[in-house]
């Protein structure tokens, strides 16, 4: 499958980065994706974010070589103390198709990225090899290499050494919740739950090795979109900059049909913004059942 422009489909995420400079290094040197835009933040984009105090902030927008219409917008901000990923609701993590995952600790060496989680192939998931990375805002970044399509679900193998966020890993309080919200809201599917042993979140709350975790598949048709786990009961809400992005993995961008037809609480009317990401389209953002944001782009 490649990346076609469909209801769902994912456009972009958003990670803010202390140094803005030098995680354009990491995204454009290491992992290989090409600077498309840099720009700041204007004010009525950091206020359709809820983000008023993001405007003016230095922003580098970059594009896998593939050509997928699937950008990462990078902002630059302060570090927050507090944040400590894998341990709040909100956007976890964005997972990227790569080839050749076991040669990616070298190409990472030396770089900002910090390896959380080596390429491993995991039990009974033949589908795809995962590995995890963190970057210079400790956005959490999995680079998975896909071998084939699961049974209900379209996998996209690299069309380039790093090519498009294919899955979305959202963090909750309330899974099932969660789902209806994204079923009623945006007229997606829900397709398998599965039952894990997850290290990420068993090393990051500090959990025996078998303790298990929830999560759920959301999909359009046989397109992933987004992967909601259950977080354990001390997870909290996102510690932020008053008035900024949340920090690490801030926020996601999705195609829809038609604005017209999602109601939900926008933070600001929707309207059109140019860009390579926008392109001349209506665009607008919400908030989800956990708090998360989610900007949406009308395709229609």
């Amino acid at each position: 499958m490649t990346h076609n422009l469909q209801h769902g489909a994912i456009l972009g995420g958003v990670a803010t980065v202390p140094d803005l400079d030098a995680a354009v290094r990491d995204y454009h040197d290491v992992l290989g994706m090409t600077l498309v835009e840099t720009d700041v933040v204007s004010d009525d984009l950091a206020a359709s974010w809820a983000s008023p105090a993001s405007a003016g902030k230095r922003m580098a927008v970059l594009q896998p070589v593939s050509g997928a219409q699937c950008f990462i917008r990078l902002v630059e901000q302060p570090d927050h103390p507090d944040f400590k990923p894998t341990t709040t609701y909100g956007w976890a993590a964005y997972e990227l198709s790569v080839q050749d995952v076991f040669g990616w600790p070298e190409r990472l060496s030396g770089s900002g990225f910090d390896i959380v989680g080596p390429p491993k192939e995991l039990e009974g998931l033949p589908f795809f090899v995962p590995m995890q990375v963190l970057g210079t805002g400790r956005e959490m970044i999995y680079l998975n290499e896909v071998r084939e399509d699961m049974p209900t679900t379209d996998l996209p193998k690299a069309r380039s050494l790093t090519d498009h966020i294919f899955i979305c890993i959202l963090a909750t309080p309330d899974r099932k919740k969660t789902v209806e919200w994204y079923k009623d809201k945006l007229n997606l599917i829900e397709t398998d739950t599965f039952t894990l042993s997850y290290s990420m979140i068993n090393n990051a709350f500090g959990k025996p090795a078998d303790f298990k975790t929830d999560l759920t598949m959301v999909q359009s048709g046989r397109l992933p979109i987004f992967e909601v786990d259950d977080y354990p009961a001390e997870a909290t809400i996102r510690p932020r900059h008053e008035g900024m992005l949340p920090p690490g993995n801030a926020m996601v961008t999705l195609a829809v049909d038609d604005l017209d037809e999602i109601v939900v609480d926008w933070i600001s009317p929707p309207q059109v913004r140019e860009g390579a990401l926008y392109q001349g389209r209506r665009a607008a953002t919400t908030k989800g059942y956990a708090g998360e944001l989610l900007e949406l782009i009308e395709i229609g």
